[in-house]
């Protein structure tokens, strides 16, 4: 017998505690592993010895991960160096672990294909989940985490939508996160039923933003709607590669900006003369168990559950992926990614998902985005509440 351990890393995502629930409800049927260690706080958690034996929980506990925010072991950003991955493996000796589960994404798969490097000849099996609300992992269709994230989008567009459309007097910029990759903005989309719904323009950092062109668009939807809503992505760039919104603080690690939505928001103020302002949801569209998708959920225990018989059957260096096998009908396979081709890469929108002018998204990432959400948004009562600015 031995014991197996799995860890976070990385931001969490609403349903990175189903994959959790996927691994200890499969690893339960496995009489070979004594012991399911949970590292408390991600990586720091392995080097500390921080750990929980998972299979001491109540099964009731354990439900109840399927609809638990956040990460319920606590995850990390901490970077691991040389010494720190010499000091993993004297951790895994000392517990006799000799399985690990690392749930996360970019950077963690990165982590997760390093351990692999240094473990592989002392036996010990490696195998990634991933996670992402982002949706930019390398090759596989998609990530847990971002069917939740969109839905979140869309339904919070749709609602400002509607708000703005019963009193069309002002413009809304509704900043999504998203640095490098524009997935989690374009999801917005979702939000639309007919013409004239919210949002009226997506911003990607896919594109170079062109400052004077967004005010023309703008510019001429309050003329026709009164109302803008403006959906945009926190990591916008200018044709030369810089922030849009001007920088406050640099680490090694990332640079870190004012806020996007408050500078298109004050952009429009000072050069359009209409009242304009910004909402930012942030950590609410990873965190939010209201708007979880219920494709998303399935998708993230199944892949904590094909993690755990990978590794149990000797398949190491991996990382469990998603095939998507047909949109309409929606269908989808797991599969298994070598960890070399994932690390630290990033998946962006391809330009067949962007508009020509940069200002939305086309009709094919909609249709091919839509089944992610798990069904249709609450929707609302229309009493054609569209008033046109010119009657008011």
């Amino acid at each position: 017998m031995a014991n197996l351990l799995i860890a976070h890393g990385g931001g969490p995502t609403s349903v990175i505690n189903a994959s959790l629930y996927g691994v200890i409800t499969e690893a339960k049927k496995y009489p070979e592993i004594e012991k399911v260690y949970g590292a408390v706080g991600g990586s720091s958690g392995m080097l500390t010895e921080n750990f929980i034996d998972l299979k001491e929980i109540s099964d009731e506990e354990i439900l109840k991960l399927l609809k638990t925010p956040a990460s319920a072991l606590g995850t990390s950003r901490f970077p691991l160096y040389e010494k720190e991955y010499e000091r993993i493996l004297e951790v895994f000796e000392k517990y006799n672990i000799k399985w690990l589960l690392f749930n996360g994404g970019n950077g963690s798969m990165d982590t997760c294909g390093k351990i692999y490097e240094i473990a592989k000849d002392k036996g010990i099996g490696v195998v990634g989940i991933p996670k992402t609300i982002d949706n930019d992992i390398f090759t596989t269709d998609h990530a847990p985490g971002y069917g939740s994230a969109a839905r979140f989008i869309a339904q919070t567009v749709k609602e400002i939508g509607e708000d703005v459309k019963s009193l069309p007097i002002h413009v809304s910029v509704v900043e999504a996160m998203g640095r490098n990759a524009g997935w989690i903005t374009a999801a917005s989309a979702l939000a639309r039923k007919k013409e004239g719904d919210a949002p009226h323009l997506i911003y990607l950092p896919e594109r170079p933003f062109n400052e004077e062109e967004f005010l023309e668009d703008v510019q001429k939807l309050h003329e026709k709607y009164g109302g803008v809503v403006v959906a945009v992505s926190e990591g916008l760039k200018n044709d030369k590669g810089e922030p849009v919104a001007p920088p406050i603080f640099r680490t090694e690690r990332a640079i870190y900006t004012g806020d996007v939505g408050t500078h298109l928001a004050t952009l429009v103020v000072k050069n359009l003369g209409i009242k304009a302002r910004s909402e930012k949801p942030g950590i609410a569209g990873r965190a939010s168990i209201m708007n979880q998708s219920p494709v998303d959920v399935n998708e993230a225990v199944e892949a904590g559950k094909v993690a755990l018989q990978s590794v149990l059957e000797g398949k190491t260096g991996v990382m469990v992926g998603v095939k998507r096998i047909s949109t309409d009908p929606y269908q989808c396979e797991t599969i298994l990614i070598p960890i070399k081709e994932v690390m630290m890469g990033e998946k962006i929108m391809p330009d067949e998902f962007i508009n020509e002018r940069g200002n939305d998204v086309t009709d094919e990432f909609v249709k091919w985005a839509r089944p992610l959400i798990g069904g249709e948004l609450t929707d609302f009562a229309d009493f054609n509440l569209g008033v046109r600015k010119e009657k008011i």
